[in-house]
């Protein structure tokens, strides 16, 4: 080391000065934008809101001084809100810092893990309710008696006018094993499960789990990351959901009910295995071709690379040939110590991942399409390992 070397300052960290005005022009209008709704929650003013509606699904200003695209808190030095979007500038290798100490290499491109298994919940009411082995429900029950959590961010669907349930996701609070499995099962249209914080947060719930897709699983440590405050901190579980895409809630009436007859009242089950099924109450089974459904695929999905969630501590999904059980991609060792118990006291059972190679293979292949969708104008580190004949 040189004289001038040694006498040199060290390089002082870039101060954090983005804003809404930022967020808006970057991330919100951009299209960059997944509704995740992590901006929202995490605004100490107030003055971001979100329709949780067909059509919206976008945060959105709510102060008129500045209009729709800046900020009077932000222009006095708030920067909440861009460092807690999981779309913003660097936030897929400052998750990964984060998370694992390291960035995702380029072929990891179903992110970071440290094993795959197929898993399934060993109670029958708790596999026959929940979706593809029922691992989640069991998870977040399991965590809640066990007093690791004291809730859970999670989704259920609103009632119908006769009281029956729907199909409109919404977010909800789970905090004991009826309201986990009130919310089980998939819907396919979105819903922003981050929104349930507020709840959460009024009821004195200070240990939540937070369920969700990988735009929602990002937010967390991406807060972290960028030191966002006092928001982030509750959240003690990230349990991940594979995602290529959501629905917007028109599918049901513009599509299913106007093509195929299927009322969102008489609607059962739903599940999509290269086809989208839909059972129904009066005993019914249609299969309808994705391809149908890709015009009322929702805006957020649009450019979104990640499918495998890859920031969760466990990301799960019900894919390859298995079809009763779910596969698990074990991130964290938070998330091996989770599984670890559950299957140690009986709770789940578990085979290894290679058991069901299809679904491994189906899992990278997705990975990687996701990431292909992410704009090669946005900061490219999410596109690192798309081969170069598909980047040309």
């Amino acid at each position: 080391m040189t004289d001038t070397e040694a006498a040199a300052p060290a390089q002082k960290k870039e101060r954090w000065t983005y804003q809404w005005k930022e967020l808006f022009s970057e991330v919100i209008t951009s299209g960059l934008c997944t509704g995740c709704a992590g901006c929202v929650v995490a605004c100490p003013h107030h003055v971001i809101g979100y329709e949780h509606e067909p059509g919206g699904y976008h945060p959105f200003h709510l102060e008129d001084e500045l209009g729709p695209d800046d900020c009077v808190h932000g222009q006095k030095g708030c920067t909440s809100c861009t460092r807690a979007c999981p779309r913003f500038r660097m936030w897929e290798p400052e998750a990964d810092m984060h998370l694992q100490a390291r960035e995702r290499n380029p072929d990891e491109m179903a992110g970071i893990y440290s094993d795959i298994l197929l898993a399934r919940a060993s109670d029958d009411l708790v596999y026959e309710t929940g979706q593809d082995g029922g691992l989640v429900s069991a998870m977040l029950i399991w965590c809640l008696e066990n007093d690791i959590i004291d809730g859970a961010l999670t989704s259920d669907v609103e009632p119908l006018p006769d009281g029956e349930p729907g199909w409109k996701a919404r977010p909800m609070v789970a905090t004991n094993r009826d309201e986990v499995l009130r919310g089980a099962g998939s819907r396919y249209t979105y819903s922003a499960n981050t929104l349930a914080f507020d709840e959460a947060r009024d009821r004195g719930l200070s240990r939540l789990a937070l369920v969700g897709m990988g735009c929602q699983t990002s937010v967390t440590p991406v807060m972290r990351h960028r030191k966002v405050g006092k928001v982030s901190k509750p959240i003690k579980l990230n349990i991940g959901l594979l995602c290529s895409k959501s629905f917007d809630d028109s599918i049901f009436d513009e599509l299913f009910e106007v093509k195929y007859g299927l009322r969102r009242d008489n609607i059962a089950k739903m599940n999509i295995k290269g086809v989208f099924q839909i059972w129904t109450k009066d005993g019914q089974y249609r299969e309808i071709n994705l391809k149908e459904c890709h015009a009322w695929t929702r805006e957020g999905c649009l450019l979104c690379p990640d499918f495998a969630a890859e920031h969760a501590d466990i990301s799960t999904g019900g894919i390859g040939n298995e079809t009763d059980w779910t596969l698990t991609i074990v991130r964290t060792d938070l998330g091996r110590s989770v599984i670890d118990a559950m299957v140690a006291d009986g709770t789940i059972e578990t085979r290894p991942g290679d058991d069901d190679p299809a679904a491994i293979a189906l899992l990278h292949r997705l990975a990687q399409k996701s990431r292909e969708r992410w704009p090669e104008w946005a900061q490219d580190r999410p596109r690192a390992g798309i081969p170069v004949e598909v980047r040309g």
